[in-house]
């Protein structure tokens, strides 16, 4: 018999999020023995060597709890960004951090601004707090629009997400618009920058929000990551930055040690690793240009991309084109979810998973157009 208990009202609104499919399991399903994943923006060059190295020589301390305040890893991204220690907060990777934000600042019936079609743990975070989502409609070129997010803001609003660069579409908003944006922003409302990607952007319009942090805006904070330049997402790592003030209310609600040992001497490790990090980007920027050729050869729109992926339009067709790459061991992510259920989102990978890509893309193509 089941009990009179039930969950909690705010959950009756989530729509739990599902990552892109493993590796293992479409082998499984698909009786396949060669598969690439291009569906979790993954860094296809692996794993900073010299985090690797610094989780090698970690191993042996594993029977011990790893510091709760992560006291070393934030030191060194002190150091590494010129930030006062009490600015700055890490956890199990970036989404830990929206999980912190939700837990500390929002109450039932306070409001939360987002962009639709931007990243969805916004929306499930705040719906277990028992928020309510309020959503803007993407600007042309596949953008936020900030001002439609400032027109949002009400008397309960309380958060606004600023997916910068934006999953899944992978553009930006600029310096320029940012500071209109921030400058109509009422102290209250605690603005959050999701810069997940940053490494990747090479745009001299790019906002240097941590700018933000250093001028004194309380309501500001900015969050970042190890998973995507550094290749670290395996051990969840993200990290983020904004005035004491704002920060604190995060060590309050965050579990206690939810930055494991090899996440921190890794993090510490990986930001000295320079090498590393300049190859991906290059490899990125490189390869994107090639996908760019290889989509435009085949009649397909994109949107352009500051991201180690590129947002695809497939048409009505994008969910069968999804199923066909799968059969051919081609992972992509699927759009629906985002409110975008004719496009898929394609990581960048290696030249050699690209080339796959392209070639599998195109049979599937024809299939569906036969």
């Amino acid at each position: 018999m089941g009990g009179s208990f039930h969950p909690q009202s705010g959950l009756e609104r989530i729509r739990p999020y599902v990552p892109g499919r493993p590796i293992d399991e479409v082998k499984r399903l698909y009786g396949l023995t060669d598969v690439i994943k291009l569906a979790s923006n993954e860094n296809p060059l692996g794993v900073s060597p010299k985090a690797l190295e610094a989780m090698k020589e970690a191993l042996p301390r594993l029977n011990l709890y790893p510091d709760g305040s992560s006291h070393a890893l934030r030191e060194a991204l002190s150091e590494r960004f010129t930030l006062p220690i009490d600015s700055i907060a890490v956890g199990n990777g970036a989404d830990d951090l929206i999980l912190q934000i939700s837990l500390a600042y929002l109450d039932q019936g306070d409001e939360v601004v987002v962009s639709r079609s931007s990243f969805p743990l916004y929306d499930i975070y705040a719906h277990a707090m028992r928020a309510k989502i309020v959503k803007t409609e993407l600007s042309p070129g596949y953008r936020l629009d900030l001002a439609a997010m400032a027109a949002a803001i009400g008397e309960r609003t309380k958060v606004v997400y600023v997916c910068n660069p934006n999953n899944p579409t992978g553009t930006i908003v600029t310096a320029g618009q940012v500071d209109r944006f921030l400058d109509s922003i009422p102290d209250s409302v605690l603005v959050v920058f999701d810069e997940a990607y940053y490494e990747m952007v090479d745009s001299p319009d790019y906002p240097d929000s941590l700018s933000y942090v250093r001028e004194g805006r309380g309501n500001v904070i900015v969050l970042r990551t190890f998973s995507k330049a550094y290749g670290l997402a395996g051990i969840r790592l993200g990290y983020g930055f904004g005035s004491p003030e704002a920060i604190a209310p995060l060590f309050k609600v965050k579990p206690a040690f939810s930055v494991n040992t090899l996440a921190q001497v890794a993090g510490i490790a990986a930001l000295e690793d320079a090498e590393f990090l300049s190859r991906s980007i290059e490899s990125n920027r490189r390869e994107r240009e090639f996908l760019y050729q290889g989509f435009s050869r085949l009649g397909l729109e994109y949107a352009e991309s500051h991201t180690n992926f590129i947002l695809v339009r497939i048409g009505p067709e994008a969910a069968a084109i999804q199923e066909e790459l799968l059969k051919m061991g081609v992972i992509v992510r699927p759009c629906a979810g985002y409110d975008l259920p004719e496009y898929l989102r394609i990581s960048i990978g290696t030249r050699e998973e690209n080339e796959r890509l392209l070639s599998s893309l195109e049979i599937a193509l024809s299939k569906t157009e036969g």
